[in-house]
Order: C-alpha cells, then sequence, then structure tokens
C-alpha cells in the first residue's frame, strides 16, 4: 500500500511555514515532514509545533534539520527523510509539498542595492528552492508505480505578485522583484520536468497576500488590507487552493483566492 506524506519547508519554527505545518496535522491524518535550522531539540521544536493542537498523535511529526544556504544540509535532510519514509510501508510518496523560503530587503532606489543583500535574496528566493527540487523531487509518485491516485501530487513553491512583470506598475524591490520572478520561471520549468519524466505530479507557485509575518512587517499599510491575513488565513486560504488545483492549472502562479497572476 503506497503511503502519502505532506513537506513543508521549512515551516516548525514560525510564520507561514508554521502555520502550513499545523494545518495538515490539523486536518490530515498523514505525516508531516518539516523543516527547520535552528539548535533546539527535536522534543522542544515538536512541543512548540503540537502545543495548540489537540488530538494530534505525535508520531505523525517528522523534523528535517535544513539549512537553505546549505546544499549539504539540504541532501542531509532528504537522505533523513527517504530513510524515514523506507520504514512506512510500499511506495511512500510526497503528496503535497510547500517550499516556503523566502527574505526581502525592499530597495527603492538603485542606490539602496546592497551586494550582500542581493546575493543572500537570490540564494534562499531562488537557489534553495532549485536545490530542494533538486534533492527531494524523486519522492514525487511516478505515474507507472502509482497509477491508483485520483490525482496529481501537487509541489508548491510560495511566491508573490511582485513577481510578475506584467504586474509591475510601482517598481522597487529589485532583488526581491526579480528573484521571484526568476522563481516563477523554474515553477514552470520543473513543471515541464515533472510531465516529460511520467511523474504523477504538478508543480505551481502561489502567492499568499501579504501575510502578517516579519518578513512583512511594515507592509502592513490601509492599501494592502484586502490582501493582509494572519499565517493561520493565508494557510487555510492556500490549502484550499492546492485542494482545487487540476492537470489544467499546472505550471502557474496562482494567488491566495484561486486567481492566476499574469507572467
Amino acid at each position: 500500500m503506497s503511503l502519502p506524506s505532506v513537506l513543508v519547508s521549512p515551516g516548525a519554527t514560525r510564520g507561514l511555514g508554521l502555520a502550513l505545518t499545523r494545518h495538515f496535522l490539523r486536518t490530515t491524518a498523514l505525516p508531516v515532514y518539516t523543516s527547520h535550522r535552528t539548535q533546539q531539540s527535536d522534543q522542544s521544536l515538536k512541543k512548540h509545533i503540537l502545543e495548540p493542537l489537540k488530538d494530534v498523535d505525535p508520531k505523525r511529526l517528522q523534523l528535517l534539520k535544513l539549512d537553505l544556504n546549505s546544499e549539504d544540509s539540504i541532501a542531509a535532510a532528504a537522505q533523513t527523510m527517504r530513510e524515514s519514509l523506507s520504514k512506512h510501508g510500499n511506495k511512500p510518496y510526497i503528496d503535497t509539498a510547500f517550499i516556503t523560503g523566502g527574505v526581502l530587503f525592499p530597495e527603492r532606489s538603485p542606490e539602496e542595492l546592497d551586494w550582500s543583500h542581493i546575493k543572500q535574496t537570490f540564494q534562499v528566493n531562488v537557489i534553495s528552492h532549485l536545490l530542494m527540487i533538486k534533492h527531494f523531487w524523486k519522492f514525487l509518485p511516478h505515474g507507472a508505480t502509482h497509477q491508483h491516485l485520483d490525482r496529481p501530487a501537487r509541489w508548491v513553491h510560495i511566491t508573490a505578485r511582485v513577481g510578475s512583470i506584467e504586474d509591475n506598475h510601482l517598481g522597487g524591490w529589485y532583488s526581491y522583484r526579480s528573484s521571484k520572478t526568476a522563481l516563477n520561471q523554474v515553477v514552470k520549468t520543473f513543471d515541464l520536468h515533472l510531465m516529460r519524466h511520467g511523474k504523477n505530479a504538478l508543480c505551481v507557485g502561489l502567492h499568499p497576500g501579504t501575510v502578517r509575518t516579519d518578513l512583512s512587517r511594515g507592509y502592513w499599510g490601509p492599501e494592502k488590507k484586502r490582501e493582509t491575513f494572519s499565517p493561520e488565513e493565508a494557510a487555510g486560504n492556500l490549502v484550499e487552493v492546492v485542494e482545487n488545483l487540476r492537470t489544467e492549472h499546472r505550471g502557474k502562479i496562482w494567488d491566495w483566492a484561486g486567481k492566476e497572476i499574469p507572467a
């Protein structure tokens, strides 16, 4: 029997990732793998994640130590997941993955561009997402061995509306905008790879709106009120969009309300 699981990375400590981890623990019976880069013990982190939840079997929660700035760390986390999945029945696979890593330096003019900030932005917002694909994509179900599945698995990258070239009417945020544009290209390219290699899976990008986290603090003004959400609200919105994805939606960028964002 095939065993599906959920991956949220990063997702163990705060913000949208943590809210997604708790959402899947609360609303499904699936094993949930979530990553972090802290020095906290597994026991302490599990307590942090599970504390507000009721009647959740702690054995369903699996922690992966993963640093988005290190390919060795990402590869090691994938190996840890591989070893864990091998203990659980036949043909284990990822049913839903949310790749959430992101960082923002809001440059408003060319003079504010900083080399170290640019490097960090692309490392976290693009390169780490590419490396997550490299080391985790083979956990997605293959059509030849998972023909019984009634829908494709979903691989999701958290992106942003500001990555849309067509929708760029304000300028600014040079490195953040361009990194999200690059990530949107990654989404399309990876989805084509999944189709061509027989994976029973699709890839999309999702824009959660402005989530009230440290990343977006300072950008919660009234002009953004309609797209401002708590992490818990945002997680619920995104999962609802994902649950309604069909093959014709693959390779595209969608917002929290299920509306397509132009490239």
